[in-house]
């Protein structure tokens, strides 16, 4: 049964988006001439990553996917760790948490399909509460955001009396509901800096706000949650890739362990990393994050080689092209947040975004 009929009427009025929005006939994936000429452009871009075998799978979804968002107006936001196929060819604007935070609150574009995981898109939603917002996968989730609840945050509110909250944007809207401003890796010890206080709660990545309490004189209360991504890496494994070749550059992610962060020659969100590589294009570099940033990378900088320990992030990778494709049509997987909670966490995020604007 549809998204639609499967809604809850209220007074005759539409409560979903296949009911606002309609369902779209559904589109041929054929790789026809036609479609081989208007992706044409689009393979070039990625064609380091994908082998031309595998192209004519994934030309008709870029096609129907790219055709259809102008048909809805829609804009699609992408992670930098969403595979290059959607990266460099379906995405209206790539970029890590705080950049696509920031976007996500100018859009013009009615619906919003968010690339990301679940926590990206309600954030989305938080900022544009009347547009709608999509997800391809709602599963598509973040260990960092399921290692800490709302309830979680009042009991540590009611341990720490005055301490402020600053929360990673990395957490579900009921836990930005309970901060006083959210952060990003990029932003976090701005943010830390901005408070009066000489103690801040820094929730809930331990190694992120570990990383950042070497960098301040503010006492650092942390959280026990981590990254199953960059929490796998080990500075034994980045020594060894140094003493194979000393003249490569190891740029690492603040969700890293602090000896990993010690090892590494900078550390930075990804949109820090990427910068790194653009403006200083080593030789040879080693990325410690998710391992498809890399690949979205290395179509931008020819002539640097990547070293990819390939540590791949399950969630981001269950938004693909075809249920890309498919929420579009369907205008399923919408994204809601409760009204009464959605407020206090706006708050939390606009004052992030309006303090590093």
């Amino acid at each position: 049964m549809s998204p639609a009929a499967l809604a809850i009427k209220t007074d005759g009025f539409p409560t979903t988006a296949a009911e606002r929005f309609g369902v779209a006939e559904r589109p041929s994936l054929a790789f026809t001439p036609e479609v081989a000429r208007a992706t044409e452009h689009l393979y070039d871009r990625v064609n380091h990553h994908i082998p031309a075998i595998e192209w004519p799978i994934h030309a008709p979804y870029v096609y129907a996917i790219n055709r259809l968002k102008a048909e809805r107006g829609a804009v699609i936001l992408a992670h930098n760790y969403q595979t290059p196929e959607i990266f460099h060819c379906v995405a209206d604007i790539v970029g890590d948490s705080l950049q696509l935070a920031r976007e996500a609150a100018k859009v013009d574009a009615e619906i919003i399909v968010q690339c990301g995981v679940h926590f990206m898109a309600e954030t989305s939603k938080l900022l544009n509460p009347e547009k709608t917002v999509l997800i391809p996968d709602m599963r598509a989730g973040c260990s960092l955001s399921e290692s800490i609840t709302g309830a979680d945050v009042r009991l540590l509110k009611e341990r720490y009396p005055g301490v402020p909250v600053v929360t990673y944007v990395n957490t579900s809207a009921d836990v930005k509901a309970e901060t006083d401003i959210c952060c990003t890796s990029s932003n976090v010890l701005a943010v830390v800096e901005s408070l009066e206080s000489d103690t801040v709660l820094c929730i809930p990545d331990e190694y992120l706000a570990m990383n950042v309490a070497k960098q301040t004189k503010k006492k650092i209360i942390t959280w026990k949650g981590r990254c199953e991504v960059h929490e796998r890496f080990s500075a034994e494994e980045l020594i060894a890739y140094r003493e194979a070749d000393p003249s490569i550059q190891i740029i690492a992610h603040p969700e890293c362990h602090p000896d990993v962060i010690a090892v590494a020659d900078f550390a930075g969100s990804t949109s820090g990393m990427i910068d790194y590589v653009k403006t200083n294009l080593p030789g040879r570099v080693l990325l410690v994050t998710e391992c498809s940033m890399a690949s979205n990378v290395e179509a931008e900088v020819p002539g640097v080689e990547f070293v990819k320990p390939c540590n791949l992030c399950p969630h981001m990778k269950r938004i693909t092209l075809p249920k890309i494709l498919d929420c579009l049509v369907d205008m399923r997987e919408e994204v809601t947040v409760d009204p009464v909670i959605a407020a206090r966490a706006r708050l939390a995020v606009e004052r992030m975004i309006d303090l590093v604007s």
